[in-house]
């Protein structure tokens, strides 16, 4: 999931151009997207769009964002806005492992209990309750960083150095829970350089996509989280000098000027499973 694509369900016109730039999900919003005075009129909306969308593109990810299930909108939203042909739903600002029981529940009572559950981590008490969250089976989850900072009453600076904490800790809570983790959004949809900056930060951490409120993010993100022709020779080369030295005993050896062993390998690795090869 190198990215995951946002357009709001009162919006159907960018719903319908979400597939344009080929996210590798699509999440028609129910959540930040939708005024609070039209959440209820918007359920219809999203459960059409998600089936349409779905539909018209098989190889898409389609998911429903919901809202929190704190709010008095959540059970309205899963009864009426989610279609059953859709991948899954994203649950925002999941916070306890009893809040993640009662989506599940919710989702069973309406013949959606097959749905893939994509988790966002975007508050104090989510944080640091993230290991605990993600051991129970979701199948990715994001960091949302907007909604941390301000939950934490903090600020946000041109370094990010404030959202640095939380979000190493979702990267390292995904990789040991083994589901996928998809970074912070940036949400200057202008500034390109910027979304570069901070998607090859996210990659060299460990995440596996971004957050995307932009078509062109969506772009930039699956290149950013994918590996281009050159990375993907550059692995193979040194696999093969890998294999050829362990086939005479060696243990360790240097390539291009830098000494390889085994964590080099898992990474080189890493590196053609994200370019597909």
């Amino acid at each position: 999931m190198r990215s995951l694509l946002f357009a709001g369900a009162t919006r159907p016109d960018l719903v319908a151009k979400l597939p344009r730039s080929r996210p590798d999900a699509a999440v028609v919003d129910l959540e930040d997207a939708v005024p609070a005075d039209h959440k209820e009129a918007a359920r219809e909306a999203a459960r059409r769009l998600g089936r349409e969308l779905a539909a018209a593109h098989p190889s898409l990810d389609v998911y429903v964002r919901v809202n929190a299930v704190p709010t008095r909108w959540f059970a309205g939203d899963v009864a009426e806005g989610v279609d059953p042909t859709v991948a899954g739903v994203v649950i925002p600002k999941l916070e306890e492992p009893a809040q993640l029981a009662a989506l599940r529940s919710a989702l069973a009572d309406h013949g959606l209990g097959g749905l893939r559950v994509v988790a966002g981590i975007e508050t104090a008490r989510g944080v640091a309750h993230v290991e605990r969250l993600l051991d129970l089976g979701v199948h990715a989850a994001y960091f949302g960083a907007e909604d941390y900072i301000a939950d934490m009453g903090g600020v946000r600076t041109a370094d990010g150095d404030e959202a640095l904490y939380a979000r190493s800790r979702v990267a390292l809570a995904a990789r040991v829970a083994g589901v996928i983790a998809v970074d912070q959004a940036v949400v200057d949809v202008r500034d390109e350089e910027a979304f570069r900056r901070d998607a090859e930060q996210g990659r060299a951490m460990g995440f596996g996509g971004k957050i995307c409120v932009h078509p062109r993010q969506a772009e930039l993100a699956n290149a950013a989280f994918g590996a281009d022709a050159e990375q993907c020779d550059r692995a193979r080369r040194l696999l093969a000098a890998w294999e050829a030295a362990a086939a005479g005993g060696v243990g360790a050896i240097e390539f291009e000027g830098a000494m390889v062993d085994e964590p080099a390998l898992r990474m080189a690795r890493e590196v053609l499973a994200r370019g597909g090869a």
